[in-house]
């Protein structure tokens, strides 16, 4: 089965419309001729954001991401962000045009289905057509295990309630992205809509349900226990980590 497109159009709301071609503009001027392609995901180029409540998700493409200085982008961020505070934060992930080729089950996942080019010449399409396997479940999944260390470890340490608050809501939803993708056999498509993450991790994961609730109940609210949240986690992935494993010994096993 052929992994579709997740946002098939780009349908951007008048309120971010202003605020889309000022990322383009700054990035361009910034990083002159340093500049592939630029991409959005989530619910601005899907028509569906929240004034005052949802954030901007970009991906800019370009020939070496070391070409990109992140205190130079992170002034763009911060400027952009006081002048418009419809939105409530902005993240941008960078990566190489090779890292997109040469990574299909991995980088060409993610700009070929997730993201939307929003300038630049697409080079999703040049990515071949994604087949849901155990073989691309497992690429798919090749950094989630240092993405999950790294915001144990900054939730771990964070002091700050608001930023305490923001990785409980983050570690929630990337472990429900990981659950979900378990399953992608059965449901043939990416979903990034999270409740229907959840429900589709309910219907075909063994995993005890009251676990990917709690997961859910925190990402909408974020107001709990950190070390009570911590040993959820904990367990979460532990149930993920094995799942994963065995499907990898059974692909082995079957050559």
């Amino acid at each position: 089965m052929i992994l579709e497109k997740v946002i098939n159009r780009i349908v951007i709301q008048s309120e971010y419309k202003d605020f889309v071609d000022k990322y383009i503009d700054n990035i361009l001027t910034e990083f002159k001729g340093k500049i592939h392609s630029i991409y959005m995901c989530g619910s601005i180029p899907k028509g569906t954001a929240k004034p005052f409540k949802s954030d901007a998700d970009f991906t800019i493409v370009c020939v070496n991401p070391k070409d990109i200085d992140y205190e130079r982008l992170s002034n763009i961020k911060d400027r952009l962000l006081e002048e418009y505070p419809v939105v409530t934060k902005i993240d941008t992930i960078i990566c190489s045009i090779d890292d997109v080729l040469s990574k299909p089950n991995e980088w060409g996942f993610w700009v070929k289905i997730i993201c939307v080019c929003i300038y630049g010449h697409d080079v999703g399409e040049k990515v071949p057509p994604i087949i849901i396997s155990p073989k691309f479940i497992l690429d798919l999944n090749t950094e989630t295990k240092e993405e999950v260390d790294h915001i144990h470890s900054l939730l771990s340490n964070a002091s700050d309630n608001t930023m305490k608050t923001r990785y409980i809501k983050g570690y929630s939803k990337r472990l429900i992205r990981a659950l979900y993708s378990l399953v992608l056999e059965d449901t043939g498509v990416w979903q990034d809509d999270i409740i229907k993450m959840k429900n589709a991790i309910l219907n075909y994961c063994e995993i005890d349900s009251a676990l990917v609730d709690y997961l859910y109940a925190c990402y909408l609210d974020s107001n709990v226990l950190v070390e009570e949240f911590l040993g959820i986690a904990d367990e979460v992935y532990s149930y993920f980590e094995n799942a994963l494993n065995a499907m990898a010994a059974s692909r082995t096993s079957f050559g």
